[in-house]
């Protein structure tokens, strides 16, 4: 059975507004990608999981979640916060900038990436992803 065949499969981890929650997510990325048994995607998926919710937690001010969903051959990592704003990638950031350059590497590592607002009024908050092909 190839990866794209293997059974569809979705994990929702909710998070504290605290900076830590960032490395508790990247753990347990590590842990659900091992036990689907996909490991080549995992250093990828980090550094995605880890801008997506470093975002949530480091531009919000309540509490987030971090999404994984499998399906297809294709991993969908997500994250959920409070905060209806959209994501806003810079026009420009130089490349030795220390912040303000995670959306534009989501964007350059990513299979593809956006955002949507929860319900029509954005009283839900905002869910920003990214996707990775297996392949």
């Amino acid at each position: 059975m190839s990866e794209n065949d293997a059974e569809p499969w979705e994990y929702t981890l909710y998070i504290p507004h605290d900076p830590r929650s960032v490395t508790v997510c990247r753990r347990a990325l590590r842990l659900i990608l091992a036990a689907h048994e996909l490991p080549h995607l995992t250093e990828v998926a980090e550094l995605l999981a880890t801008e997506l919710v470093g975002n949530a937690v480091r531009h919000t001010k309540g509490p987030a979640a971090l999404g994984l969903r499998w399906a297809g051959g294709i991993l969908r990592i997500g994250a959920w916060d409070a905060d209806p704003t959209p994501p806003t990638p810079p026009l420009y950031t130089p490349t030795d900038a220390e912040e303000g350059r995670g959306l534009e590497l989501v964007r350059s590592c990513a299979d593809g990436w956006g955002w949507h607002a929860l319900n029509s009024t954005g009283d839900n908050g905002k869910y920003v992803w990214c996707e990775l092909a297996s392949a």
